[in-house]
């Protein structure tokens, strides 16, 4: 595209694209900076220029630093009747009333601009056949992993690929506690503590301690990779809170690192999507992922692998993303391709029960110090089909001693099983720790 200039075009005459901001938390605030930062660059990048016309909040009498306060307004009716506004960006979260707003905005021909990771994960489908039906853009590369690029690249750059396997670490609270449990020996409750001291963590941090902000993610990651509809429903979530500090030594020991990885896999049975702490190789390179940031590891039959790593939340960090897409929609609508990529979701492929996947273990048991206790075990294994592959006997006292069995690939039915009978031999007197293993 040429800039204004030289086509000739006063940049006075050029038109006003407008936006209906749906929010002015953390976020909205973000968007808002943005939009104000670059409103000399936008005539450059998308021959028009760009501004938020208005903002709905809860409270307009409540002041909000480098806001405009005359762009507020309570009143949602404000934006969606304002024909002048082309482009809703929602910033509120939750299910309701976004839901609502958002069919509501695309009905009325708005395009719309979204970070809702929830009701993406949820009512994806229905949001995207209404945009398509009113022929509306509707973009959400901010819902997965902040500021990094992730839901383009697999929608349009790597779209001529057959991808296998996404996954990564998509939760930046959980990556923090990690990171301070393996760098510092902390415990989990000590890690958490610190992370909500500084900002890392929610008030109630139930949605990333145990998987559930992490699953939604994979959920839109795992439908746009592979062309067909996983809901939050279909995604396995096991959480951070049974890992300790002797966990995190082991793992070291046995050259591993511990992660909260989000796994998708597309594979002849079916699509595979979980999310749960795994044992990984240090030399991996999400392995290295530390502290809040975020990473996706992208397999294709074409580009091999591809990783994709940065902030993956914050203010400025969600609001770049979410600029990227108002950029891009108003590119759309200053050449008249607005809904030229929607629902990319064309397959229905099977979704894959967490007991018929495989995986290998870590498992950490107490266990009595006589002789047979550690065949014994791994008879009980065998009997339902678990290979050992490897086997730490460490700290035997008072009559205790702690096992560690590393297992080779299995289906998780077959050691569920196995565990459950373990757990009630008279020799076992405790099931520390069970963790899978990549």
């Amino acid at each position: 595209m040429k800039n204004p200039k030289e086509r000739g075009i006063n940049m006075k005459d050029l038109k006003t694209l407008k936006i209906g901001l749906l929010r002015s938390g953390t976020v909205g605030t973000g968007v808002y900076k943005l939009v104000e930062s670059q409103k000399e660059e936008m005539p450059h990048k998308i021959g028009a220029n760009l501004s938020v016309a208005k903002i709905l909040v809860r409270d307009k009498t409540k002041k909000r630093d480098g806001i405009d306060q005359s762009l507020l307004t309570d009143r949602f009716e404000d934006i969606i009747e304002n024909e002048d506004i082309q482009i809703v960006v929602e910033v509120m979260g939750g299910i309701e009333p976004a839901r609502t707003y958002i069919n509501a905005a695309l009905r009325a021909g708005k395009h719309v601009v979204t970070a809702n990771k929830d009701l993406i994960a949820e009512h994806g489908k229905e949001l995207l056949d209404e945009a398509s039906a009113n022929g509306c853009d509707l973009l959400f590369e901010a819902a997965v992993a902040g500021g990094i690029p992730i839901l383009r690249p697999l929608k349009q750059c790597l779209a001529g690929n057959h991808l296998s396997e996404v996954m990564g670490i998509v939760n930046g609270t959980t990556n923090f506690i990690l990171s301070k449990m393996t760098q510092e020996g902390m415990e989990f409750s000590d890690a958490l503590m610190l992370a909500t001291e500084l900002g890392y963590a929610e008030a109630d941090p139930t949605a990333d301690i145990e998987g559930y902000d992490a699953g939604r993610k994979v959920a839109i990651m795992a439908s746009i990779a592979f062309n067909s509809r996983v809901t939050f429903s279909d995604v396995y979530t096991e959480g951070i809170t049974k890992i300790t500090s002797r966990d995190i030594a082991y793992a070291k020991e046995m050259g591993c690192t511990i992660k909260l990885l989000g796994v998708a896999k597309n594979t002849p049975e079916g699509i595979e999507v979980r999310v749960h702490p795994m044992l990984i190789p240090s030399g991996h390179p999400l392995a290295k992922v530390d502290d809040s940031f975020n990473a996706v590891f992208v397999h294709g039959d074409a580009v091999d692998d591809a990783m994709f790593y940065g902030r993956g939340a914050g203010e400025l960090p969600t609001a770049s993303a979410i600029m990227g897409d108002v950029i891009d929609v108003a590119r759309n609508i200053q050449f008249d391709c607005c809904g030229r990529i929607s629902c990319t979701c064309y397959k229905d492929l099977p979704i894959k029960k967490i007991n018929e996947i495989e995986s290998r273990y870590f498992l950490r048991l107490k266990v009595e110090d006589r002789a047979g206790v550690l065949a014994k075990i791994a008879d009980t294994l065998g009997r339902y089909n678990v290979s050992i592959s490897q086997v730490i006997q460490k700290d035997s006292r008072e009559g205790t001693a702690e096992l560690v069995v590393i297992t080779a690939k299995v289906k998780e039915q077959n050691f569920s099983d196995a565990l459950a009978t373990i757990a009630e031999m008279q020799t076992t007197k405790k099931v520390s720790s069970v963790i899978r293993v990549y």
